[in-house]
């Protein structure tokens, strides 16, 4: 016999669910793949003289998914490849990581927004018309939210500022300290990597909640 108090309960919890996903406060997830950002210098190294990155996807802001590809090689001759090499090209050369991938590659960078890699690790870029030997710039990027100028200042959240993210899902988390990036030509999103997703139980397209420290 079905109980009418069970069904009646079920159906309470997800209409707050969906109510939850609509709601202003709740924002979308961005699962971040290892990839690569390339100098002018080093795009031209790995892909020949003259080389410019061609666009497969366009993603955030003035950010897109090119069609160069890159194999990565780590000190133990180990590596990993079909990286994908994101545009437009950047001062600095950067690869970013997760920590499973380090497993592989043997190397141990630290966690760090994007663009600091002072004194990170190093490992070697393979393209196909010549390799680049990178002493620095290896990150796990830190967990991290881009939101737009209007939706900062409606929510008083200032460029810079770190806060919570609770994750309502199949496997409830909540993530400290998430640093917050403002600008205007970003979309309100949270990004983060493979392995924090998986741990998480969420997906591309899946909504988090901001918590103001």
């Amino acid at each position: 016999m079905i109980n009418e108090e069970i069904i009646a309960k079920a159906v309470e919890k997800a209409l707050a669910e969906i109510k939850n996903i609509d709601d202003d406060s709740n924002i979308k997830v961005g699962v971040s793949a290892r990839h690569v950002h390339l100098s002018q210098e080093d795009l031209e190294t790995l892909f020949g003289k003259g080389a410019e990155l061609t666009v497969k996807k366009q993603l955030m802001g003035r950010e897109y998914a090119s069609d160069q590809l890159v194999t990565l090689v780590g000190p133990s001759l180990r590596s990993i490849e079909k990286v994908r090499v994101l545009g437009p090209v950047r001062k600095n050369t950067q690869v970013e990581i997760s920590r499973t991938d380090t497993f592989v590659l043997k190397v141990s960078p630290p966690v760090r927004p994007s663009g600091k890699v002072e004194g990170s690790e190093k490992l070697v870029i393979v393209g196909p018309k010549g390799t680049v030997y990178l002493k620095q710039g290896v990150i796990i990027a830190n967990r991290h939210i881009h939101l737009t100028p209007e939706y900062a200042q409606k929510h008083g959240i200032k460029d810079n500022d770190y806060v919570d993210v609770l994750v309502e899902s199949i496997k409830p988390t909540k993530f400290f300290d998430v640093q917050v990036r403002v600008r205007d030509d970003f979309n309100v999103e949270m990004h983060i990597d493979t392995d924090d997703a998986n741990s998480a139980g969420i997906k591309n397209g899946d909504k988090v909640r901001i918590i103001k420290k």
